[in-house]
């Protein structure tokens, strides 16, 4: 298993960045070109609401993306470290407290599961991350 660790700074210019080398590094890891541009477009909307959890919430930490590739199947994580608490509870600086960010939260939600068949989200009180998967050719 190889994995390709990047973290940057929570400012949106960064954010080409990360879906160049995420695009760089599944095409090498053997994920079908026709997909690529899915991945760009996914890892581009997870680490653009990273960015935006992280700026609410004014966390300083840098957003991480984790680029892992597994026998059969790449995988990208982005994770962020914004605070998340219980539902119906708002932890401060949450997407909750402004319900336009929130629905841009759901919204780029909804976008990633569109461009990508199998997804794992997860959020806590300590921050959360979202696990894409594709299949590989080689």
């Amino acid at each position: 298993m190889a994995t390709v660790e990047l973290r940057f700074s929570a400012l949106p210019e960064h954010v080409r960045t990360a879906r160049l080398v995420a695009a760089a590094v599944a095409r090498r890891a053997g994920v079908d070109e026709a997909v690529l541009d899915e991945v760009r477009l996914a890892v581009g909307e997870a680490c653009t609401r990273a960015v935006g959890l992280h700026q609410a919430a004014g966390v300083p930490a840098p957003v991480r993306v984790s680029l892992i590739e597994e026998e059969k199947q790449f995988s990208i994580e982005v994770g962020d470290e914004a605070p998340r608490s219980a539902p119906g509870e708002r932890a401060p600086g949450s997407p909750g407290e402004d319900p336009e960010a929130e629905g841009e939260d759901e919204m780029g939600l909804a976008v990633i599961s569109g461009l990508v068949d199998d997804v794992e989200v997860t959020a806590g009180e300590n921050g959360g991350s979202i696990r894409m998967t594709w299949p590989t050719t080689t």
